[in-house]
């Protein structure tokens, strides 16, 4: 009975992740994943740029979220536009739902004046999500009279996969150390039910909000040195689900560190993110560790994400001072 209680619960879980909550997977370290909160911070860092990114959520409770991603772009100073390719890989409740999506992104960048550039971004990508029941034990299997499992599915399941075009747009507006924009995924809604029926099965559009700013200050002392302190937020809203993540990183040379409060928002406290991390001009690294605030604490053991970004080339064109400045972590 042990058995067919925790199965059942995976299955209810499964279905909630599936078709009622409609979330897309989230990453703490949402700037070093720059593609996937915002198509048109593809080609900001004026450079080729590939990010590789790494969440496993929830690792020692038995039930696991992890997502991979892998993007790359990069800036035509000619044309004054950048593009971008990510391929997101998304795994739930340990592999019941799966999800693999390939996203192209375009931007447009245009100098507004001395300080100021205005980016817009599109993107368009494919999205095959996967059911996998196997591990599931679903009333209609049980034989009422025997108890006995005759492995059939229920016949409302019409299929254990979906495939879906998704599209996306966003704005990017940047005066000087100041920063801020917004984006738009699935304005198209696709729908990723696999139930026969499900009149809620199309994805909520998701909105994106973001901004922050880089403020300078330089230690004087036996050796000057210069660190920066960058606040952010980054707010998001799909269906009734609302979210705001509110901190600020501060960069010492080589060395960086973070803090980081999120909630959801209607609900409660969400988690802390602790962050730390290194770079230099070639790559960036960053690990994250949230620790949950909500009731999920004693089940949940926190959530531990990885980043790398490596940087190719560097172009020549425009001053520094002009260049399309965004944390990477």
């Amino acid at each position: 009975m042990s058995r067919f209680r925790s199965f059942s619960f995976l299955f209810l879980l499964s279905l909630f992740a599936w078709n009622v909550a409609g979330q897309d997977a989230e990453f703490s370290q949402f700037y070093a994943n720059p593609l996937y909160i915002n198509p048109a911070l593809a080609g900001t860092s004026e450079l080729g740029r590939m990010a590789v990114n790494y969440r496993s959520q929830w690792p020692q409770n038995g039930v696991t979220y992890t997502t991979y991603s892998v993007s790359f772009d990069h800036y035509s100073e000619r044309y004054r536009t950048g593009w971008g390719i990510q391929m997101l890989h998304d795994r739930q409740l340990n592999d019941i739902i799966r999800q693999n999506a390939a996203t192209l992104q375009y931007s447009y960048h245009i100098k507004a004046g001395d300080w100021s550039h205005i980016s817009a971004g599109i993107q368009a990508g494919i999205t095959r999500k996967q059911f996998n029941p196997a591990n599931l034990v679903f009333p209609s299997m049980i034989d009422q009279l025997t108890g006995g499992m005759s492995g059939v599915l229920p016949g409302d399941l019409e299929a254990t996969s979906k495939t879906y075009a998704d599209l996306g747009a966003g704005v990017l507006f940047r005066h000087n150390d100041v920063f801020g924009g917004f984006s738009l995924h699935h304005l198209n809604q696709p729908d990723e039910s696999i139930i026969q029926g499900d009149q809620e099965g199309n994805l909520p559009v998701k909105f994106t909000g973001h901004a922050g700013a880089r403020l300078f200050r330089l230690k004087r002392g036996l050796f000057s040195r210069e660190f920066m302190v960058s606040p952010n937020m980054i707010y998001r809203q799909q269906g009734s689900f609302k979210q705001m993540n509110l901190g600020v990183y501060l960069i010492d040379r080589a060395f960086l560190v973070g803090g980081w409060f999120r909630h959801n928002l209607d609900v409660r406290p969400d988690a802390l993110i602790f962050l730390a991390g290194i770079s230099n001009q070639h790559f960036q690294f960053g690990y994250s560790f949230d620790y949950t605030l909500s009731g999920l604490t004693n089940y949940s053991y926190g959530s531990h994400e990885i980043s790398l970004t490596f940087y190719f080339g560097r172009l020549e064109g425009w001053p520094d001072s002009n260049r399309l400045l965004i944390p990477a972590i």
